[in-house]
């Protein structure tokens, strides 16, 4: 009973401490050290940072930063956010870039003929259950499938 419990709370402390044991990095007052202690960010990207943030000044949102500093993108910016780095305070909302950038998925022309195909099928066989017909052979009739 007390080896469990305190396995139990082992697992609570190793779960809590990760996101005590890093501090949010800002990416407008970081020096080179701070920001290549990010992970994902190595020191080509720290200069580029740094010299994006001397060169146009601080980095209003995500959004600018993603534009301004090359090879830091929708997905790259939430991974960073989740290793610490803040712009302006402010965390990368990671569902909404994860919205941003979804597509909707393109149907060839024969995908969407299978569809329709199928749909069809589906209405004639529901008619024909619901008209007591039994199309397919069976001898429960439209039951079979369910």
């Amino acid at each position: 009973m007390l080896r469990r419990f305190v396995s139990v709370i082992a697992v609570l402390v190793s779960q809590i401490l990760p996101s005590w044991a890093f501090a949010a990095v800002e990416i407008n007052t970081a020096d080179q050290a701070q920001l290549d202690s990010i992970a994902g960010i190595g020191p080509a990207t720290s200069r580029a940072i740094l010299e994006e943030r001397k060169k146009n000044g601080n980095f209003k949102d995500w959004a600018d930063l993603e534009q301004r500093v090359r090879g830091i993108g929708e997905r790259n910016s939430v991974k960073l956010s989740a290793a610490g780095l803040v712009v302006n305070g402010q965390q990368r909302n990671a569902q909404a870039a994860a919205e941003k950038t979804a597509h909707p998925v393109r149907m060839s022309k024969g995908m969407k003929e299978h569809k329709a195909d199928t749909k069809a099928d589906h209405k004639a066989d529901h008619k024909a259950d619901k008209d007591g017909q039994n199309t397919d052979g069976d001898a429960k009739g439209g039951d079979a499938r369910r």
